[in-house]
């Protein structure tokens, strides 16, 4: 070993009267390395370096002040994020370069970590790699090692996966002339890294050697990891609770080690998780302050990608406008090739989609074809969203393209079930039954859903599993229906009778449609109707036990409605039919007339024996003044979610606040009046067959089990109930 790169052990130097001395710098040197080298505790390992820098700077001692700068720097690149720390960092590396000889290791060590930095920030990728082939060609082992891990971390990217796989099994054999456990932890790391991002199947046998290390003896930083993977794992599984505690228990180990991505890791998982739960319309606040952080790193753009699909789903097109031109900038394909650059473009192909944003599709397309063999995974295989090919049948269906889509998302569907990602199975088969419809293949959609119906069954699922959120929700329009239309004319239910009700806790086959028509998305009549999303499905809609049931359920979230029912629950754009299946299960086994749903959520008590009047007012002056009067509630508690600092709360509030002043403008006429329907019972009947028809469509189409119980239980006519079993 070359006497530069030695441990500090005696520096000589004079301390000033009260200041350290040079077994306190030794101390600090030592306590720093011990940290960062053999437990992982990066926070600990900065704080002493930080010390003994200022320490060896004021005693004049050079080289325990280069030591200090390069233990500053940590064991990954870029750990130092803000501008003033990333400044901090460089500036010290650079002063402890000015005071080494440049043919020392030590200073071949600092010019690798300065490189690292540089080229991880411009994804240039030149000189750390440059600065590897002096490190092989020197003699010490350390150099080689950090160069070998530092330029894998600048590697990570998609068109990187043979050079990186190379790097990390040289660099688990230059551990064993190093003698640091913790470059043959970081080697096997790298490795599981590589095959997570390349899907290889034997990703989990490297992680469970990676494991068994861990267990002899923790190391802070690499433990965080590999704990980010158990979460991903879950989320693959379907086991969507699990993952979220995970993840909660993963945000722990992060912090304990003084990682900076600790934070942003968990915000990427809970991305994740409620993305395949069908809520990630919750996440718009904290994707809002995310995109912002110094924390994120430089090269990170998959959480503006997300808040583009969070706020088109929440109904905040302005938004998510903004965050994707923010993205697109100049050219999609100017953003950095970084290990959150495939979910990235995952996110911006669903807006694109739910945008209708042709373009953007089309160049995501073509920026993604050449890896549609990997499956979107990010970071350090900290999350996955399955296969590529999802994404590129999304844009090929944005372009119109069904025939590719299609072919896209049976690959996908192939690829996701090879990686046993079952929530992202579900999630293209449902698209893939989109693209079929659009291409004029209804009994081969059909098929699919029966596919999926009994995998979920014969899978046992819990709630969660699987399932997609509103990014993936299908958006199609109905074809015509000349002939139900035709009955609803002549005075025909749409519904069955109570006598022809079957029993709705069938799982075992999707609803199919006798004349192969399109289930999902908006009616081609049908102002205001809106695509479903899937959430977590749990078993297929029976209580266990032989149990009796319980209900359906409907909830507000924003401009959708939550339908819960057996353990599962969709998300479903708001519509007129929409209101009316809510005022039915909230009102179970009763009868309520066609005349009073049309007429907007009116009182029901004594509902059926109410005349039927010409000229029913769009909401009577009851429902008005309740209306009225929750606006009134509701201004108050925004007042006082915003004062308390509850801005998750305040959307929600002022989603409710939003949708009532738009009910009460469309009731109302001149100075408040209320508009009047010009027709009683029989147009209302006829209006409200098709809107809760509509809705159901909706509904079966994101999950084929609440919907074959709604289409069971809800009756609709000149009277309409709902009748759980």
């Amino acid at each position: 070993m070359n006497e530069v790169d030695a441990p500090v052990r005696d520096a000589p130097g004079p301390a000033g009267p009260g200041g350290p001395g040079p077994g306190d710098l030794r101390t600090l040197l030592d306590e720093g390395t011990r940290a960062v080298v053999d437990r992982g505790d990066l926070r600990t390992g900065r704080d002493r370096f930080e010390r003994a820098f200022r320490v060896a700077e004021s005693a004049g001692e050079d080289r325990a002040m280069a030591v200090a700068a390069l233990g500053f720097g940590g064991l990954w690149v870029h750990e130092h994020r803000t501008v003033a720390g990333s400044v901090l960092l460089e500036s010290r590396i650079r002063r402890a370069l000015e005071t080494l000889d440049p043919r020392s290791s030590l200073a071949l060590r600092l010019r690798i970590r300065l490189a690292g930095e540089g080229d991880y920030r411009n994804r240039d990728t030149t000189a750390v790699l440059e600065l590897l082939e002096q490190a092989r060609a020197g003699q010490n082992p350390m150099a080689r090692a950090e160069a070998l891990s530092l330029a894998h971390h600048c590697l990570i990217g998609p068109e990187h996966g043979a050079l990186r796989r190379e790097l990390a099994a040289e660099l688990v054999a230059e551990s064993f002339r190093t003698a640091r456990r913790s470059d043959l932890l970081m080697g096997l790391l790298w490795q599981t890294v590589d095959m997570f991002l390349d899907g290889d199947p034997h990703a989990e046998r490297c992680l469970s050697e990676l494991r068994g290390l861990l267990a002899e003896q923790d190391h802070l930083a690499v433990g965080f990891v590999v704990s980010a993977m158990e979460v991903m794992l879950a989320v693959r599984a379907g086991r969507l609770d699990e993952a979220e505690t995970l993840a909660r228990a993963c945000t722990e180990r992060g912090i304990a080690a003084g990682d900076v991505n600790a934070t942003v890791w968990q915000a990427a998982q809970l991305v994740t998780i409620r993305w395949y739960q069908g809520r990630v319309v919750e996440l718009v606040p904290l994707l809002s302050e995310v995109v912002n952080s110094p924390t994120l790193s430089a090269v990170d753009d998959h959480a503006l990608a997300a808040l583009a699909v969070a706020a088109v789903t929440a109904g905040d097109r302005r938004k998510a406008v903004s965050a994707l031109a923010t993205l697109c900038g100049r050219d999609l394909g100017d953003l950095p090739r970084s290990s959150s650059w495939m979910v990235t473009m995952h996110g911006v192909a669903e807006a694109a989609f739910l945008l209708d944003d042709t373009a953007t599709a089309a160049r995501v397309h073509e920026l993604l074809s050449p890896y549609a063999h990997l499956p979107i995974v990010g970071s350090l295989a900290v999350a996955c969203f399955g296969s590529a090919h999802h994404a590129l049948g999304v844009a090929a269906l944005t372009l119109g393209d069904v025939d590719r889509a299609v072919a896209h998302l049976r690959d996908a569907v192939r690829q996701n079930l090879a990686l046993g990602h079952w929530p992202a199975v579900t999630a293209s088969w449902e698209r893939l039954a989109v693209a079929l419809v659009r291409a004029g293949r209804p009994d081969e959609a059909d098929a699919v859903r029966r596919e999926m119906a009994v995998a979920a069954g014969s899978a046992g699922a819990t709630p969660g599993t699987p399932g997609t959120d509103g990014a993936s929700g299908p958006r199609e329009r109905d074809q015509d229906r000349p002939a139900q239309d035709e009955r609803d004319r002549r005075g025909q239910d749409h519904d069955r009778s109570d006598g022809g009700r079957k029993s709705p806790d069938r799982g075992d086959l999707a609803p199919k449609d006798r004349h192969g028509r399109n289930r999902n998305g908006r009616d081609a009549g049908g102002e205001g109707e809106g695509g479903p999303e899937r959430e977590g499905q749990g078993q297929d809609g029976q209580e266990p036990d032989g149990q009796e049931q319980s209900p359906a359920s409907c909830t507000r979230l924003g401009r959708k409605w939550r339908v819960g029912f057996g353990g599962r629950s969709v998300l479903v754009d708001h519509s007129v039919g929409m209101l009316h299946l809510v005022v039915l299960i909230a009102n179970p086994r009763q009868e309520i007339r066609a005349v009073d749903l049309v007429a907007g959520l009116t009182a029901l008590d004594g509902a059926a024996e109410r005349s039927v009047p010409s000229g029913q007012r769009a909401l009577d002056r009851v429902a008005m003044r309740e209306y009225r009067s929750r606006l009134a509630r509701l201004r108050v508690e925004l007042d006082e979610f915003q004062a308390a600092g509850d801005p998750d709360r305040a959307a929600v509030a002022q989603a409710e606040h939003d949708w009532l002043v738009g009910q009460l403008a469309s009731a109302t006429g001149l100075a408040g009046r209320a508009r009047r329907f010009p027709d009683g019972g029989e147009r209302s009947r006829v209006a409200v067959s098709k809107a809760v028809r509509r809705a159901l469509d909706r509904i079966a189409a994101a999950d084929p089990v609440i919907g074959e119980h709604l289409r069971h239980a809800v009756h609709t006519g000149v009277r309409c109930s709902y009748w759980p079993a």
